[in-house]
């Protein structure tokens, strides 16, 4: 059965094949899905334009949102819970939801809850496509494969041409 809305976050900071996979399988779960591109300039190593860009190009059936702010990441503190929760409503684009709420880290099912949807865990483990945004920051030649085209033609560009190569995470 199909949800009305879905709503899959990240920061998607390179986009690869295994957030595909993600949004892909979150596309099945139902009629509509909205995908928010978490963008700090703090904290971002491809721009958050950019990424959101690329989603919504290799997944033009989904509506991509950058969300662009300069929270942290504390589940422990109910305050900052507060503050994501109306940021995140504050950008959801479509009149009612979300219904579901679709991610491979494990803070979706307190996320869910607090946006009163239903948690749907894609592939926790990493199984499918095993890889995420931090391998790919910490060695970006090493992982181009798991890149699609135009994702992969900005980071040989800008890390792997651009000096950043073995172990150079651009976020640190």
């Amino acid at each position: 059965m199909t949800a009305p809305t879905g709503l899959v976050i990240g920061r998607f900071d390179p986009p690869h094949l295994g957030h595909s996979f993600l949004i892909e399988r979150a596309g099945e779960r139902c009629e509509r899905l909205v995908v928010f591109v978490n963008s700090s300039t703090a904290r971002d190593a491809a721009p958050g334009h950019l990424r959101a860009a690329w989603l919504a190009e290799l997944h033009p059936a989904v509506a991509v949102v950058e969300v662009v702010h300069d929270l942290p990441t504390d589940f422990g503190d109910e305050a900052l819970w507060l503050r994501w929760i109306e940021l995140f409503r504050a950008h959801w684009p479509l009149d009612t939801g979300p219904h579901v709420v679709c991610s491979s880290d494990p803070y979706v099912a307190e996320l869910a809850r607090r946006l009163g949807a239903e948690p749907v865990v894609v592939d926790a483990d990493r199984v499918n496509v095993p890889i995420s945004a931090t391998m790919i920051r910490r060695d970006p030649a090493a992982h181009l494969a798991m890149l699609a085209p135009p994702v992969r033609a900005w980071v040989e560009e800008n890390w792997v041409a651009g000096g950043r190569g073995r172990g150079a995470d651009p976020t640190r």
